[in-house]
């Protein structure tokens, strides 16, 4: 039984993985649509697991949410289609496609199922919706750009993933924050370049991995058990460094990424949108520091008995990606001396 399961989780994986690339390859606005559509229905049953208390409740509010912005997506499209000489409907037809493919991704203003959602599924499946299930919409997205819409865009999710952090207890909610401010970073640098998009992803997503394996080994949800559990002080500093490297403090690895659009939006003269872009990050930092401050500062030996125990080689790999966070203090002396 247990093989089985795991044997049609891994098959649903492996539809995951090509549905996002039938939908990126598609010569067709409709085999876009076809590939988002299948993409949704062999994530649904990763999300349906046992072990999960709101299984139902996420995979219908998850399935309700991407229904509509599918509809709103082939509404958009089939108004292409019939409008497409017309050339006054154009600057509509933009927006609709672009609002349809940032409901998919969880941005502002469509943002509110996303940290309800991640508040019921287990960290392999927060790591896949923070992560590849944003890299279909987002190329879509840079099919068929409303610039000026997409600024907007991107400001008001810098904006929000950093205040709508503040007093939550759940790190799933506060990790889906990070990954909607994080959304406007993305934006910003698909505007500059698809390469520079594609570096940020791939840091954006090796470090949420970090940040999930992490989280999943300790069997951690809320922040009060960094408080609480009588945790080795390395597992702190880890989990601290990682957070750093998120939240794109230099000279940690997280910053490049961050620091390369900077350059971009200054050296094109957007010099408001990055003062904002560098304000929210932060405060980002602000409360991530805060936790880390008191669960370095605060420990709680009333419940000294309970430990955590760590197999050796998960606490090699947490060595190793501490080790790759690291990196980015050799890449800062390479770059500033």
């Amino acid at each position: 039984m247990y093989f089985f399961f795991n044997s049609n989780k891994m098959l649903f994986i492996f539809i995951l993985f090509f549905s996002t690339l039938i939908s990126i390859s598609a010569n067709s606005w409709l085999g876009c649509w076809i590939g988002l559509e299948i993409n949704l229905l062999s994530f649904i049953p990763l999300i349906s697991n046992s072990n999960n208390l709101f299984n139902s409740e996420t995979s219908l509010k998850y399935f309700l949410t991407q229904s509509i912005a599918s509809i709103n997506f082939l509404f958009s499209i089939l108004l292409k289609m019939i409008l497409f000489k017309n050339f006054e409907f154009n600057f509509l037809i933009s927006i609709l496609i672009n609002s349809s493919l940032l409901m998919k991704m969880g941005s502002t203003p469509f943002h509110f199922w996303f940290p309800n959602i991640m508040e019921g599924l287990s960290w392999l499946n927060c790591f896949i919706l923070m992560t590849w299930q944003k890299i279909s919409p987002m190329i879509l997205l840079s099919y068929y750009m409303n610039n000026n819409f997409l600024i907007f865009i991107m400001i008001l999710n810098v904006i929000i993933g950093a205040f709508g952090g503040f007093n939550q207890t759940s790190i799933r909610k506060l990790m889906a924050f990070s990954s909607i401010n994080n959304l406007g970073w993305m934006i910003a640098a698909l505007m500059i370049s698809e390469n520079l998009w594609m570096f940020y992803m791939c840091m954006y997503s090796f470090l949420i991995s970090m940040m999930c394996f992490l989280f999943f080994t300790l069997n951690i949800y809320f922040i009060n058990q960094l408080y609480n559990f009588n945790m080795n002080f390395y597992m702190k500093i880890s989990i601290m460094i990682n957070f750093f490297s998120l939240g794109g403090l230099p000279p940690f690895l997280g910053f490049f990424p961050k620091w390369i659009i900077i350059n971009f939006l200054l050296n094109n003269n957007y010099f408001i949108i990055t003062f904002i872009f560098i304000m929210m990050s932060l405060i980002m930092l602000f409360f991530y520091i805060r936790i880390m401050y008191s669960s370095l500062m605060f420990f709680n030996f009333q419940i000294k008995w309970f430990n955590i125990f760590i197999k050796n080689k998960s606490l090699i790999y947490i060595n190793f990606f501490n080790l790759i966070s690291l990196l980015g203090m050799i890449l800062s002396t390479l770059f500033f001396m």
